[in-house]
């Protein structure tokens, strides 16, 4: 089968498309880079063409809930219309746990974009999943002020990306389920944990303090409302594992 991952370079992307090119199946990447826009449609035609199936895993960098939201509302808008164009069968995506709990700018966009594609007229598979080992890496990044990383207080579950880009690819070959049961990782931890963790792993010398954020989104993230309320499909590796091979060095998450 020809199977379209839009994002097929980023963090879970490029595992979906080495799941599928592993399994037989013709895995095309389309993003900026290979002349697809998203928020204008641009490209979508072609890279479309043939396909029996799209994995949707494009994100944008911000944390501003306007530009979230019109980013992933306009993006369903224009793929959904090429998929129908194209005779596209299947579309599915890759979400976020706790979306509704959570009162983030960016999971205002995610939940945007998975109430636009319910909505849509292609039959859809949406696999939500917590955040990525690669999670710890990326608050390092952003909250480093010199010797000192400020990591928000959250209780959280990860998951590696290379299980759910596995997952979001057993989705593609499948049929559309609506929404999947949710996916997270074998454990349980306190991020600032994982990135001293993370930070040790690097050779980091930086000094991890929790910081509560403020508000009922920091309220939720530090109960726990970052991972499953109830039955879900469980990543096979675990964090230790991750971190002992090729993760440390990589600073992208969720």
């Amino acid at each position: 089968m020809r199977i379209v991952v839009l994002g097929g370079t980023g963090v879970v992307g490029r595992h979906v498309v080495a799941a599928l090119r592993a399994s037989g199946h013709e895995a095309v990447v389309a993003s900026r880079s290979t002349g697809v826009d998203l928020l204008t449609g641009a490209g979508l035609d072609a890279a479309l063409e043939g396909a029996g199936a799209v994995v949707d895993a494009s994100t944008v960098a911000t944390s501003r809930a306007r530009t979230a939201v019109e980013f992933f509302t306009r993006s369903a808008e224009h793929v959904l219309a090429a998929e129908v164009r194209a005779g596209v069968r299947h579309h599915v995506v890759v979400s976020i746990v706790g979306l509704e709990r959570v009162p983030l700018g960016y999971y205002a966009g995610k939940l945007a974009q998975e109430r636009a594609v319910l909505a849509g007229p292609v039959p859809v598979s949406i696999l939500r999943a917590t955040q990525f080992h690669e999670f710890a890496g990326q608050m390092l990044d952003r909250m480093a002020f010199g010797p000192v990383a400020a990591v928000p207080v959250a209780r959280v579950q990860p998951v590696a990306a290379r299980d759910v880009g596995a997952a979001l690819a057993d989705l593609a070959l499948g049929n559309p389920v609506g929404r999947a049961p949710e996916m997270a990782g074998p454990e349980v931890f306190h991020l600032p944990d994982l990135a001293r963790r993370t930070a040790a792993a690097r050779g980091a010398r930086v000094r991890v303090l929790p910081l509560r954020l403020p508000g009922a989104a920091g309220r939720a993230m530090a109960a726990g409302a970052l991972c499953p309320d109830g039955a879900f499909t469980c990543g096979s590796t675990p964090f230790a594992q991750w971190l002992a091979g090729s993760g440390p060095a990589v600073g992208a998450g969720r």
